[in-house]
């Protein structure tokens, strides 16, 4: 086992709380929901993500063991709470804008929200698209060349974000912007949550879209977002007011929710279907019931933390400028330097764990800054051409 590895976890709690600022008693952070404080925090998330595709590579129970150097553990199962903080963050920005942004949802909502997490989402595919060529796929095979190209099949196995995202910013634009009570847009909102979750339980895993469980079990925060965000002003003085209560509640829940939800997977399984289990949706949606309680917890757990400790340092403050685009684009560089390209081709193997990860964040960052001065040369030309 590479023991250097474990240097990971001092390294990135430092790049958390380097600069970080603990409120004293009876004072507190008032920029915990600020949108600097969450762009931050969801820099610091991507590069956990990042974290969790290499762990994936090395330290996942299902890998060849010819190729399992373990360390990175921590990172295997957590993917999905990662990413619920960046749909929680979603839900509440998205809120926020629409109290205090004029005609927000009239003026271009689609154009400047949507639509540049697609383009992104697609860039990236096609950089995926020209590696897998030039690492020698056969494209012609099951016509995927053409199905990369759709977007219908991943050239980005991590790309299913940009894809499912856009369709809840869409309903949200669709709801706040056509039902005139709140509450009814909110639970329009909901409804079209617990759908999308209940279908991508009744599908079996496939190479299509909606194919896994990935792509629906951290989706629940984004209407605990919107939800947050109407209320906050009553929330957030009722936490102030019963603090510590709060927040060990919060912090003895953690671990018990965890373990709840990893005993619930292992006896129900996302992957029923490979025993031809007649009740697979059924274990599926039981499976998600446990990662909901767990990510909502630990989210919102964290959160409650964020009102006593304000983080800020030109690392988050750096990497909150290029979340989307290093949290997409960094996973070429997992798959070039793990044991085998998207799990199948020949890539350029980096056996030394601590090595590996090091050089999928040094690479990743360059690629994250071209992407997004590529993205901001096409929204240029866009608004020339207006």
């Amino acid at each position: 086992m590479d023991k250097l590895i474990y240097i990971i976890y001092p390294l990135l709690l430092a790049a958390l709380l380097i600069g970080s600022k603990v409120a004293k008693k009876k004072e507190w952070n008032e920029e915990a929901f600020s949108l600097d404080q969450m762009k931050m925090l969801q820099g610091f998330i991507a590069v956990m993500i990042m974290c969790h595709h290499c762990g994936q590579k090395n330290s996942a129970s299902w890998i060849d063991p010819s190729y399992y150097t373990g360390g990175m553990e921590f990172f295997v199962p957590i993917g999905f709470v990662l990413v619920s903080f960046f749909t929680f963050c979603s839900g509440y920005g998205l809120y926020k804008s629409l109290k205090t942004k004029k005609d927000y949802l009239k003026k271009g909502f689609i154009a400047h929200r949507i639509l540049p997490i697609i383009g992104t989402g697609y860039l990236v595919a096609m950089i995926f698209l020209l590696v897998r060529i030039l690492m020698g796929e056969n494209l012609s095979q099951d016509n995927n060349g053409l199905w990369y190209v759709l977007g219908l099949k991943l050239a980005n196995p991590n790309g299913w974000y940009v894809i499912v995202i856009p369709f809840f910013y869409l309903a949200f634009f669709l709801a706040f912007r056509y039902i005139k009570k709140e509450k009814t847009a909110l639970f329009v909102i909901l409804l079209f949550t617990i759908a999308f979750q209940l279908l991508g339980a009744s599908l079996d895993h496939n190479d299509w879209w909606m194919r896994g469980e990935w792509w629906y079990n951290s989706i629940h925060l984004f209407v605990v977002g919107i939800w947050f965000a109407m209320n906050e002003e009553k929330l957030i003085p009722a936490i102030k007011k019963h603090y510590k209560l709060f927040l060990i509640i919060g912090l003895l829940l953690i671990l018990p929710l965890y373990i709840v939800s990893e005993l619930l997977k292992g006896v129900f399984s996302y992957y029923a279907e490979y025993w031809n289990a007649p009740d697979k949706v059924f274990r599926r949606i039981v499976s998600l019931s446990g990662e909901v309680l767990f990510s909502s917890v630990v989210v919102l757990t964290a959160f409650i933390i964020s009102l006593k400790v304000k983080i800020g340092n030109s690392f988050l403050k750096f990497m909150g400028k290029i979340t989307l685009e290093f949290y997409l684009i960094h996973g070429l560089y997992s798959e070039l330097f793990c044991f085998a390209f998207c799990d199948s081709l020949k890539s350029f193997y980096i056996k030394n764990q601590l090595l590996y990860v090091i050089v999928v964040f040094a690479l990743g960052i360059p690629s994250a800054l071209l992407v997004k001065y590529i993205i901001g040369l096409f929204k240029k030309l866009i608004a020339k051409r207006k």
